[in-house]
């Protein structure tokens, strides 16, 4: 028997959703058609998040209860107005097309196809070796509360104010918080990261012992924070800004304004809270663009620590 079905417009697309009312979220009964909904509520946000990046996708066939597929490689059977960008992984010496979204239809799409979480990228399809977006990752141990997170935001904040660079913040849809700063796509993955772990080592300095940036996670005290650098690694992929977590409530990636994270808690915002949010204040990140910075100066910071002998660790194999 055929599954039962809906045919959702988008634009100028019409995308068929099948099994609209297979729940995805036992705790709160959300079901696929009320992902699709929620998508399609915050739009303007998730396609601004995912423009023409490869994009990685957390797929949930049988919903939260079953397995989480992750998923490079764009799924079969795709309209041909789904775009997608090669990618090369030399630890498999294999390429992989990925979801490269371009308008809304393609985000749908991809809910149709049991998607959850989207997971682009630090770079786009113009030159996917050259990332343009440097991403810090407020990452709390296992013992550390969100109370950290918050402090920790803020130094974060002081020290991008001094280097003259605009911070986008978020909150993870899971424990912690990212800022997200945009830059020229000037440097390799490399170059990115020796500047994204500078500036979380500025951050440690001046943390008060709240923050890690051990390599190692047996070495990581569990009640301090890690900031993240690792996130900006060639194929290291975060969770979108709107994107929704593949968690019981449905929390959502939720950009914030900086005044705003003293008062906000993870769980504020979901799948329920976040159309109303969007509707009222619109999208956070929305002018991220206009403001690239260039990271020179973390760069130099970089060249510092390793002249007085604190080393990079090694790059994480890509896959």
């Amino acid at each position: 028997m055929a599954s039962p079905f809906i045919e959702v417009e988008v634009d100028d697309r019409v995308v068929k959703v099948t099994n609209p009312d297979r729940v995805y979220f036992p705790e709160t009964g959300a079901t696929k058609l009320d992902l699709v909904e929620y998508y399609l509520a915050v739009g303007d946000g998730i396609v601004n998040a995912l423009r023409e990046r490869p994009c990685m996708l957390h797929r949930f066939p049988k919903g939260l209860a079953g397995d989480k597929v992750h998923q490079k490689r764009l799924p079969a059977g795709a309209p041909p107005w789904v775009e997608t960008v090669q990618l090369f992984f030399p630890r498999w010496k294999r390429t992989a097309d990925e979801l490269c979204v371009t308008e809304l239809a393609s985000v749908v799409w991809a809910v149709q196809m049991s998607t959850v979480e989207f997971h682009p990228w630090n770079s786009r399809r113009a030159d996917t070796e050259k990332p343009d977006e440097w991403r810090i990752d407020l990452d709390p141990g296992a013992e550390c509360d969100w109370a950290t997170v918050q402090r920790v935001a803020h130094v974060v904040h002081e020290v991008l104010d001094e280097l003259g660079a605009v911070g986008f913040p978020k909150t993870s849809g899971g424990s912690g918080l990212h800022v997200y700063v945009r830059i020229p796509p000037d440097h390799g993955f490399s170059d990115v990261r020796r500047g994204a772990l500078a500036f979380a080592r500025e951050v440690e300095r001046r943390a008060g012992g709240d923050v890690t940036t051990a390599w190692w996670r047996k070495d990581r005290d569990p009640s301090q924070l890690f900031v993240d650098y690792n996130q900006n690694a060639r194929d290291h992929t975060i969770a979108a800004a709107y994107s929704v977590r593949g968690v019981p409530n449905a929390r959502v990636s939720a950009p914030v304004r900086w005044d705003e994270v003293d008062d906000c808690e993870p769980d504020d915002f979901t799948i329920v809270t976040m159309p109303p949010r969007f509707a009222e204040i619109g999208d956070l990140h929305g002018s991220i663009d206009d403001h690239p910075f260039d990271i020179a100066p973390l760069l130099h910071w970089a060249d510092r620590d390793e002249a007085e002998g604190r080393e990079v660790p090694p790059e994480p194999d890509d896959a």
